[in-house]
């Protein structure tokens, strides 16, 4: 299986359903099923201290270090300023939970499921791969 790691809330606000376009400096051309797996890494100060990013995971608990959702990977977009900009007008929320900036890309994911049985697992950079 593909699995992809994050650092916390991000895996969270994926799991959870308010996050469905990760943002990336790189492109990718894989289409399919992903495993979204919460690094160990603690979340980082900036992130912790932004207030509008951590009230969309107050009610939840972090898994550090383990597979917890899967969700299919269906399309990868280069950022434009005009792709931007109306992510920031039009889907505020969605604009908080990454890091939208011209030349970037947006890799967007649908059908979004929480796994019932979560993996421990070290993860890895990049997409990579794990056999159950």
């Amino acid at each position: 299986m593909k699995v992809l790691s994050l650092i916390e809330p991000f895996a969270t606000l994926i799991k959870d359903n308010k996050k469905t376009i990760e943002t990336r400096s790189w492109k990718t051309s894989y289409r399919g099923e992903l495993y979204i797996h919460a690094s160990n890494t603690k979340i980082l100060k900036k992130d912790k201290e932004n207030k509008e990013l951590m009230e969309l995971v107050k009610n939840s608990s972090f898994e550090f270090g383990y597979i917890i959702c899967k969700c299919n990977l269906v399309d990868c977009i280069y950022m434009t300023k005009e792709y931007v900009e109306n992510m920031k007008l039009n889907n505020y929320q969605e604009y908080i939970c990454g890091e939208y900036k011209e030349g970037r890309y947006a890799w967007v994911l649908e059908d979004i499921k929480v796994l019932d049985k979560k993996v421990k697992v070290k993860g890895h950079l990049g997409i990579w791969n794990y056999n159950l």
